[in-house]
């Protein structure tokens, strides 16, 4: 799928969640299609209106997790830490 069609389904998906803000699905599809594009920060913030809709949604809380793992090792500079006992990458 090429970006500006995931774009295109995120503005359709925009529409329907401010007609219907309680449907969870809907912030289900447009956070994986955040994730397709790079977009980590606005997926983030989508799986956490939906733990905070229903904090028993596993799906979103496991996403929510590799999100967050995912930016803290991409912002992560081994090199820029002079104490080289502490490995970012074994925590």
């Amino acid at each position: 799928m090429e970006e500006k069609e995931i774009l295109r389904k995120i503005k359709e998906l925009n529409s329907k969640i401010s007609k219907n803000k309680n449907e969870l699905s809907l912030l289900h599809s447009r956070a994986e299609l955040y994730t397709k594009i790079q977009d980590k920060s606005k997926a983030i913030n989508d799986y956490l209106a939906i733990l905070k809709a229903n904090p028993d949604d596993e799906i979103a809380r496991v996403k929510l997790d590799m999100l967050k793992t995912i930016v803290k090792f991409t912002n992560t500079d081994i090199y820029a830490n002079p104490n080289t006992n502490l490995d970012p990458w074994l925590e």
